[in-house]
């Protein structure tokens, strides 16, 4: 079960977007007392992201610390890479260089057809550290959720020296660029990274720009990371001071947890009391087969002008889960969600040959 407990706490930190499942065996609160715990741990590491940027730089403009602050020292030369993060790993393929991705964690693996057939998989809660050392990788990208609980898990590696830079998960649109910036300066392709942010950002000051025209501040959002069951009752979603907030507001629309700090837990009548005018639902849909379905269905929400009004949506799980770039993806798609006239002409960054037929 403990990839059941860290697909739920990472759900909530938004450091992944597909975790393996598997069977649903344990009881409620056993699985939020373990997510929870996580929950805190990462959150922290989160808020040191936003703290460091990529302007500590040695001679040959590597960095020098890594996002979590931490010292490195970071080869000249790049010729394999571990990636122990699926937001990272996407990042990298993005800037070109998935040939030099030897490794990579299991939830990487949705990215797998992407990469070499032979690159080897590690457990990201335990990675084989050496394992990762006989692949001499010349850098490891790590997101601290190995670390849980304050041991460091890489320090053999680092021992080895290896090069280890943590990228806890962030929780800003401002912190993503900085990751992209790092991890740029990181692997020698800094103005390939330049080019993913100028594209991230400017994708999200176009949906800003367009939603000023429109006076939508009334409708309220509420973005579900989980879909209550019997088993799991609880309803998991975003306060201020996370990304997904800021991609709520970005479309002109109100967060219905916008009063509250950061990742947040409701009882489902709670959730249900908010009454939201459009409800977003993260795409991994975390062990409900139909979401949207499943919410329109339950009696619970009938009531609310979400359900009445079929404004219940799935958003892309691997875009607004992982915060890298593709997070402005996810934002288009919502905005379109939410507000179907306003950004009509925006091209729907998921739409597929069939779509268009």
């Amino acid at each position: 079960m403990k990839k059941k407990y860290l697909s739920l706490a990472l759900a909530l930190t938004m450091v992944l977007s597909i975790l393996s499942g598997c069977g649903k065996t344990a009881a409620t609160s056993e699985v939020l007392t373990e997510a929870s715990t996580e929950v805190v741990a990462t959150v922290d590491d989160a808020s040191a992201s936003t703290a460091n940027d990529a302007s500590a730089t040695d001679a040959n403009g590597l960095p020098t610390k890594d996002r979590a602050g931490n010292d490195i020292l970071v080869p000249t030369e790049i010729k394999s890479i571990v990636s122990m993060a699926p937001s990272t790993t996407r990042v990298l393929i993005d800037l070109g260089l998935a040939d030099k991705i030897v490794a990579i964690d299991t939830n990487s693996a949705v990215y797998a057809d992407q990469l070499s057939a032979d690159v080897t998989q590690f457990d990201m809660m335990e990675p084989d550290v050496e394992a990762i050392v006989d692949l001499e990788p010349s850098i490891v990208f790590t997101s601290g959720m190995s670390s849980y609980g304050g041991d460091d898990a890489f320090q053999s590696v680092r021992d080895a020296n290896i090069c280890v830079a943590d990228i806890p998960s962030s929780t800003s649109f401002e912190a993503i660029s900085e990751d992209l910036a790092f991890i740029g300066a990181c692997v020698g392709k800094a103005a390939e990274a330049d080019k993913l942010i100028a594209d991230f950002e400017g994708q999200i000051k176009d949906v800003q720009d367009t939603a000023k025209d429109a006076a939508n501040e009334e409708t309220s959002v509420l973005f579900l990371l989980s879909v209550p069951t019997a088993d799991y009752p609880t309803v998991y979603s975003v306060g201020k001071g996370t990304y997904i907030d800021e991609m709520i507001t970005a479309t002109g629309a109100k967060n219905a947890c916008g009063d509250q700090d950061s990742w947040v837990s409701l009882s489902e009548e709670e959730a249900v009391a908010l009454d939201p005018d459009v409800i977003i639902i993260a795409g991994s849909a975390y062990y409900t087969e139909d979401p949207v379905t499943t919410i329109k269905n339950a009696s619970a929400w009938s009531a609310t002008k979400a359900v009445k009004n079929n404004q219940v949506f799935v958003v892309d799980g691997d875009s607004v889960n992982q915060p890298n770039n593709h997070v402005a993806d996810a934002l288009v798609q919502m905005a379109k969600f939410i507000f179907p006239s306003t950004f009509a002409d925006f091209k729907d960054p998921f739409a597929t040959a069939t779509d268009a037929e």
